[in-house]
């Protein structure tokens, strides 16, 4: 690193850990000459985008020329109509990605505190570094949150609590009862963002309410994506429901047209895409169920999920079984990133990529 980055970059920036993406397919194409791959390293749609998103999208590309309305009223108008949320208290981002690195720079100063769980979604952390905040990680307990280790956490200098509901990697939830009595203890001057990125695969009658703490007035983000069930990931567009006051303030560090047109209209096609949505949680359900029946078979641990994916203990090094699934055109996501040197995550596919991965683990674990 030479004298000028070193002497003139902010300082923030070397202690952070850059976000790690699930690998690429035309890579593993790449380095190891396969034609045959499937990716079950990053939670997308095995059903692939919602058709009416994707008909939309064409329809509209003769408009590429146009800019994008910056204030996406269209799409704000149809999630305020399915929320219940005033569309002057939503916020559209260029994944929620952006819209964690916005709320983080809308609320945090140096010296400032946020608290998540660990092992969770990596962006928290590297938000709030960006900023100059400290980072409190709280392990999780049984693969679950530990809510009372973290309000024990909070001093005067919090700022943020994220909740990741599921949970990225463990697809475990916090309840109804759990988030409201958590909620009734959070002091009033923090800011809680609740990540619910995989809300629609949820199974659990249990889960909260959680856009009911916005309509109480409560400091709360919601974060939304339309990356997972809608299948819309390369269009990167994520959504948060929250307070006016918090969307107005969050709206006065948004670049402007920072959602594209085309993710635009097909986020709004795919909310109306029920049958495409149902389908992807029938799916899921049925994946879920025979991947835990096929573990069970094989005497593994895994952690029952509410997500997309199932983390899972394969009671060998990861990156060994990694690579060997690798080598045999498989893409799931290591342990050892979240602290489980032995577990995996694996999306839950179609029907035919659950079997081959199954196969494949097989032949890796037997030999």
């Amino acid at each position: 690193m030479n004298n000028f980055i070193k002497d003139r970059a902010r300082q923030e920036i070397f202690n952070i850990n850059p976000y790690v993406p699930g690998k690429p397919i035309e890579e593993v194409k790449r380095e190891l000459g396969l034609k045959d791959i499937i990716k079950l390293a990053s939670n997308e749609n095995p059903l692939g985008s919602s058709p009416k998103a994707v008909k939309t999208i064409k329809k509209s590309l003769d408009e590429l020329h146009l800019y994008p309305d910056s204030n996406c009223y269209y799409l704000k108008e149809k999630l305020a109509s399915v929320t219940g949320i005033k569309k002057e208290g939503i916020l559209i981002g260029n994944g929620s990605d952006e819209l964690l690195k916005l709320v983080a720079e809308t609320f945090l100063n140096r010296g400032d505190e946020v608290i998540f769980a660990d092992p969770s979604f990596s962006e928290y952390e590297f938000t709030a570094k960006i900023m100059g905040a400290e980072c409190k990680s709280i392990p999780l307990v049984d693969f679950k949150h530990d809510l009372e280790a973290m309000l024990a956490a909070v001093t005067e200098k919090t700022k943020i609590i994220f909740i990741c509901n599921p949970n990225n990697p463990t697809g475990t939830i916090v309840d109804a009862d759990e988030m409201d009595e958590f909620m009734a203890q959070v002091p009033e001057d923090i800011l809680v963002i609740i990540d619910e990125a995989y809300v629609e695969y949820v199974e659990n009658s249990g889960f909260p309410r959680s856009l009911d703490y916005i309509n109480q007035g409560k400091n709360v983000i919601v974060m939304r994506t339309f990356s997972k069930i809608y299948g819309l990931a390369a269009l990167r567009i994520g959504y948060g429901l929250t307070t006016v006051d918090i969307a107005q303030a969050v709206e006065r560090v948004m670049e402007p047209f920072n959602v594209n047109m085309l993710a635009q209209k097909g986020a709004a096609a795919g909310l109306d895409d029920f049958e495409h949505v149902e389908e992807s949680k029938k799916v899921n359900s049925l994946g879920k169920q025979f991947l835990y029946g096929e573990f069970n078979k094989m005497g593994l641990i895994y952690v029952e999920t509410e997500a997309n994916f199932i983390f899972v203990d394969v009671q060998k090094d990861c990156q060994e079984v990694f690579k060997k699934l690798l080598q045999k055109g498989i893409i799931v996501r290591t342990g050892d990133i979240f602290g489980y040197s032995t577990y995996i995550r694996v999306t839950i596919g179609s029907k035919d990529e659950n079997i081959r991965f199954i196969n494949g683990l097989k032949t890796i674990l037997e030999g």
